[in-house]
């Protein structure tokens, strides 16, 4: 037995050093991301065959295959909306309204990522609005860096409301018999406050970026005249609006967010015949490489136990302690923590099952399953690699082209960890007050 547990912690530690390896080299930069994913992947499985604790049939089903086909559903319906001047109108209309001011216009956006992240989900949102969103910096001249940084965190904020709005919070509701309206009111009102403070965090950070003084001259640009293809705008909308109608359907009819993306997509397809060569050039395809070899990575990981040990040792805290509010409040922290560096989705896996088993043992689990919620959402924040919707604004920020908007590792936590961490304690002060709602 102690051979046995020997032989655990080293595995442990192995999977640990190769996950905190890569991640020293995507966050040097030494690398590109995707190329220390890869590298990353490789030595994972490699090591865990030679250890026992991970195979090659064990890595090909950590990938998340959901995400990744989600993403390369909506990148290619994107890819076709842009060419017919949709963007364009959009950000001319949204410039107007702004009325050229830099820190209105953060709010703004803000606003209507956070809002459609509660009922869609947040990539989605995220890949639509970033290429609009350089294309409203570039018309005021501004930099886009900030309004990118501060779309994705509100998107993560914001998704955290409904059930729909993250993956892990779907997760989390079946798991633990949560209806849609119940994480609405338990949710809503939390992240609806903890939304506005980040909001006003962002808008204090980014000040120098967001000069309250600096109003840019309205333009007198004529939106109408930016559509260009006006029939094949029809088309892809009529597609983009099924997939919508999907989104919102897809768990009454036990359907994956990424074959609704699908249906939409071959319908797309379908009307507008694009080129196919030219279709799929236009897909960010180390962003899903890059995702492909974190999931292995993290995959590793959760083979060598280490997530079910810290799951475990969370577990017997809240059975244990006779102190459920200190043991919720640990698990938040822990699962914001974690989700800061591992994907939150293979977290939420790795606990569901040791939450559920407190059940048959006395313990209330209930509270238990909105601290994960919070934690898990909230951590998306920490860095630039935590959440789906961060690599995408980052990749948007690498390919835009404009000068000092490209958003590095060190950029993103200079604002990341700042409000994760207020967010955190004001998620941790509303859970605790009112911690009998919670019950």
């Amino acid at each position: 037995m102690d051979v046995a547990n020997t032989s655990l912690d080293a595995n442990m530690y192995i999977a640990a050093g190769i996950l905190l390896a890569a991640y020293a080299l995507i966050f040097s930069e030494v690398l590109h991301r995707a190329s220390a994913a890869i590298i990353g992947a490789v030595v994972m499985i490699g090591v865990g065959m030679a250890r026992g604790f991970y195979s090659e049939e064990a890595a090909l089903a950590a990938i998340d295959a959901n995400t990744i086909f989600l993403l390369l559903g909506m990148m290619l319906v994107v890819a076709m909306l842009r060419p017919t001047g949709a963007f364009e109108y959009a950000a001319i209309r949204l410039t107007k309204l702004a009325g050229g001011r830099p820190m209105l216009l953060m709010v703004y956006l803000g606003f209507a990522v956070s809002v459609i992240s509660m009922f869609l989900d947040n990539v989605t949102t995220i890949i639509m609005f970033a290429p609009l969103t350089v294309l409203i910096t570039r018309i005021l001249k501004l930099n886009p860096m900030p309004y990118l940084v501060g779309e994705a965190m509100l998107s993560n904020i914001g998704g955290a409301a409904t059930l729909v709005g993250d993956p892990p919070n779907i997760m989390i509701g079946s798991a633990g018999g949560l209806s849609f309206n119940q994480f609405l009111i338990h949710m809503g009102w939390p992240i609806a406050l903890i939304w506005t403070v980040a909001t006003g965090l962002l808008l204090l950070l980014f000040r120098k970026e967001l000069a309250s003084d600096r109003v840019v001259k309205p333009i007198d640009l004529d939106e109408g005249r930016a559509i260009r293809d006006m029939p094949a705008l029809k088309r892809i909308l009529g597609a983009l609006g099924l997939i919508i109608v999907l989104f919102f359907t897809h768990h009454q009819l036990h359907m994956y967010p990424a074959f609704a993306a699908f249906i939409g997509l071959a319908l797309a397809l379908a009307l507008l015949r694009p080129s196919p060569d030219k279709l799929f050039g236009q897909v960010n395809w180390s962003v899903l490489v890059f995702f492909a070899g974190l999931f292995i990575i993290v995959g590793g990981v959760e083979g060598s136990g280490l997530l079910d040990l810290v799951g475990q040792r969370l577990a017997g805290l809240a059975q244990d302690s006779g102190k459920p509010l200190i043991a919720a409040l640990l698990l938040m922290w822990v699962a914001a923590a974690l989700s800061a560096v591992v994907d939150n989705i293979p977290f939420t896996v790795a606990m569901i099952p040791i939450i559920g088993g407190l059940e048959s043992k006395g313990v209330n689990i209930t509270p238990l399953w909105w601290a994960l919620a919070f934690g898990v959402a909230l951590g998306g924040n920490g860095t630039h690699i935590a959440a789906t919707a961060n690599i995408i604004v980052v990749t948007e920020s690498e390919n835009c082209g404009i000068p000092g908007a490209r958003i590095t590792p060190s950029t993103w936590l200079r604002f990341g960890l700042p409000v994760t961490f207020v967010s955190l304690v004001v998620a941790s002060v509303l859970y605790a007050v009112f911690f009998d709602f919670f019950r």
